[in-house]
């Protein structure tokens, strides 16, 4: 990479940016609870902490309810001006797959009993779950199905989608019954709509009886609910109370799903339960579990797994009992066990339902395959004889999607590519018009080719880019909804940040290869893709930028580093490279601190659109983000604003963003994070990496960063050698999911 300093091209000006913000890395943003699960795994020796930016992203959508997953993106934004709301259309789409899993259940033969022979907690557990089941502790959902033990996906029909029911909207002595108890407690009043509709009927009831169940609510933190519970109990509000042991395990379990687990090992759960002064974790989680408020899971550990039995062990007697592989103790929400447990049996529909093709068809797909070359010939080949096929490559592997799509459709097949957003849908060029959509556009039926009349996609091929950025909830919603005989290819850059979203359907996937994998083999090309190139390997590599495509501008404080980006967004890069300010992006790691996107975006808007802010801080202009659900992000303008709220355009739409919901869904976005930038690519892009980064920097940040620049890059560079240190040794963090064996107990592996 090339080396050059900013003052060199432009003399300094005088303006200040404005500062002020707590310094705030996206590894722990407001959420408190993902940093505990992550602080006790590291006692406990295991690690399951979550992606480093997944939480502090939770921002952009106002607290920390917005951890709350979704699916919704730029497509739901054009549905708003004549249709459902961006809200609506994510409850409805959420309903539609939890009563499809709901069915789902109510199908199976019957309880599997999990068998293992456990000792310690682990036995007392299985223990309170089998009592549970035989009556002797109220009825609970506890499940653990070893993978020999389910059935094919192919004996078990697809259930039919049902129709999303309308949400019921909480009436208006409910929220007051409710307003007034948060009153006597000390919580603010502001929360009683949210408490109600999250507690559902009888909420004012339940928060009396159980003042610790206000934890349910989003951005709640058990600081919060402590005080609630004490002015509310007086004397009888203790540490041990069993109501806040329970409520706390399920609230840890939700801010690891923000972190991206869909499940936690036994012993960092139980130590993040010691952190928060429970005394006795152990029967906190069993309580949880024999309520029903939390699933457990046994998963059989490989052969040569510590305490397995070696292969070359001596045989046993007959008349020993036999020795059972070791199991690990697993507890999870039923939303996102479920929502796993779903994709793992759909894509096992994929996989088995596509007939095999014989005589003409597979020569119709030969003859496909031989007009393109390299890589997208093979990824043309392996969908003719498979249902499901991994596809992975950079930027430049779209236009082998794009080739996908383009012979499927000329081969007669209904065929559509789905991108995370409407830039990466803009990307796809090539495809047949109407084929290339966005995820949520297709699901909500506002993009693609709509519903047969079973409920189903009407398509024959469905290729799904930006796959990385799939939830577990995304990707259940969208597998359910392939018809019998259509075959899917997931596509996507395995080094970019994961989703937002809990799981990491992508990355389970290609664990667990149980289907075509197809690399491609086109590099993107230029400086900016050498360098990137480099860094999916570990290497942070110098670059030959002979046209300045790479630079990097030293800083040494935070101060210079705000004034130095100010300086290329607005003076260098428009002139060195004829790119507008409007087509430069600054990427950060985190939203506060004196360089995080709170702190840029008012030193850019001084300087780029100066106004009063007379509309909630907004003028006309402004580059904005607007968060139409957890995980989504449309940038945007700032078109005006009327009494009903805020005007902005996105996507070539304009709608009103209602003014009580501003605050929560649209911030500035001269400067965004880089998991807001997943998906989208600029002419230009200053990644900004202040001092106080260094430890927020991983391997999947760098990368997905640097290679959202289409033409020019500029490196604020104030972190030294942690940037080189990042990209060669820190990759991204594991998450704890389930996705990888469910599929493999249902698929047969692959060599």
């Amino acid at each position: 990479m090339s080396t050059e300093s900013a003052a060199a091209e432009e003399p300094r000006t005088d303006e200040e940016p404005r500062t002020g913000e707590e310094p705030e890395t996206e590894g722990a943003a407001g959420v408190e609870g993902a940093s505990d699960v992550e602080s006790a795994s590291d006692a406990a020796g295991s690690e399951v902490s979550g992606d480093a930016e997944v939480s502090g992203d939770a921002d952009v959508s106002g607290d920390a309810e917005a951890a709350d997953g979704g699916v919704a993106s730029e497509a739901s934004t054009e549905a708003a001006a004549d249709g459902p709301s961006e809200a609506e259309a994510e409850l409805a789409a959420q309903r539609e797959l939890r009563e499809r899993i709901e069915k789902r259940k109510a199908e199976k033969e019957g309880p599997i009993r999990a068998g293992g022979k456990l000792s310690g907690t682990a036995a007392e557990l299985l223990a309170a779950v089998r009592a549970v089941e035989s009556g002797e502790k109220p009825v609970t959902r506890t499940f653990s199905e070893p993978p020999a033990q389910r059935r094919p996906a192919a004996e078990q029909p697809r259930p039919a989608p049902a129709v999303p029911a309308a949400a019921r909207a909480p009436q208006v002595e409910e929220v007051t019954a409710v307003r007034t108890v948060l009153a006597e407690g000390g919580a603010p009043e502001s929360l009683a709509e949210r408490a109600t509709a999250v507690l559902g009927e009888g909420a004012e009831h339940q928060l009396r009886q159980d003042p610790w169940q206000l934890l349910r609510v989003g951005g709640v933190r058990p600081d919060h609910a402590d005080g609630f519970a004490r002015a509310l109990l007086g004397d009888d509000c203790r540490p041990d109370d069993e109501r806040r042991g329970r409520a706390l395990t399920g609230w840890l379990l939700e801010q690891a799903a923000v972190a991206g687990h869909t499940a936690l090992d036994a012993g960092p759960l139980k130590s993040a339960l010691a952190q928060r002064a429970v005394p006795d974790p152990d029967a906190a989680v069993e309580l949880a579990v024999a309520e029903g408020e939390v699933l457990v899971f046994q998963d059989a550990l490989d052969e040569g797994a510590p305490g397995a039995q070696e292969p070359g062990s001596p045989q046993q007697d007959e008349d020993e009992e036999p020795v059972e592989r070791p199991v690990r103790v697993l507890f999870g929400l039923e939303r996102y066990a479920l929502a796993e447990e779903s994709l793992a049996d759909a894509l096992a529909r994929v996989v088995n339902s596509l007939a095999k093709e014989e005589g003409s068809g597979l020569a119709d797909w030969e003859s496909a395959a031989s007009s393109v070359r390299g890589s997208a010939a093979e990824l043309i080949r392996a969908v003719a004889g498979h249902g499901l096929v991994l596809h992975t490559g950079g930027e430049a592997a779209r236009a082998e999607a794009a080739a996908l799509v383009s012979a499927a459709s000329e081969l007669g097949l209904r065929a559509c590519a789905a991108a995370h957003t409407t830039d990466g849908r803009r990307r796809l060029a090539g495809t047949p018009p109407d084929a290339a959509v966005t995820v949520a556009g297709l699901l909500s039926g506002a993009e693609g080719p709509g519903r047969d009349g079973e409920g189903a996609l009407a398509l024959d091929l469905l290729v799904v880019l930006d796959a990385p950025q799939l939830d577990v909830e995304t990707a259940a919603m969208l597998v359910e909804s392939l018809p019998d005989g259509a075959r899917l290819v997931l596509s996507g850059d395995p080094t970019v940040l994961w989703s937002a979203g809990a799981g990491r359907v992508f990355a389970d996937l290609l664990a667990a290869r149980v289907c075509p994998q197809i690399t491609s083999r086109t590099p993107d090309e230029g400086p900016i893709g050498e360098l990137t190139s480099g860094i999916t390997i570990g290497e942070l590599n110098q670059v030959e930028a002979p046209d300045k495509e790479v630079v990097i501008v030293p800083v040494r404080d935070p101060g210079e580093a705000v004034h130095r980006t100010v300086q290329l967004v607005a003076d260098s890069v428009p002139r060195a490279f004829s790119i507008p300010a409007e087509d430069t992006q600054v990427i950060t790691v985190a939203h506060g601190g004196p360089v995080g996107t709170r702190a840029l975006n008012s030193a850019l808007k001084e300087r780029l659109n100066p106004g009063p802010g007379r509309f909630g801080g907004f003028d006309p202009g402004d580059r904005i983000a607007y968060a139409p659900a957890p995980g989504r992000t449309v940038t945007g303008r700032v078109v005006g604003a009327e009494a009903a709220g805020l005007q902005l355009e996105c996507a070539g739409i304009t709608f009103t963003v209602p003014k009580d919901k501003v605050d929560e869904v649209v911030r500035h976005a001269w400067a965004l994070t880089a998991h807001q930038a997943v998906g989208h690519r600029w002419p230009a892009v200053v990644a900004v990496l202040p001092g106080d980064a260094a430890a927020s920097l991983t391997r999947p940040w760098v990368y997905t960063a640097f290679s959202r620049a289409e033409r020019h890059l500029s490196v604020v560079h104030g972190v030294d050698q942690a940037l080189p240190r990042a990209v060669a040794e820190a990759p991204a963090k594991p998450r704890t999911t389930r996705l990888e064996r469910l599929v493999r107990g249902l698929v047969p592996t692959q060599g």
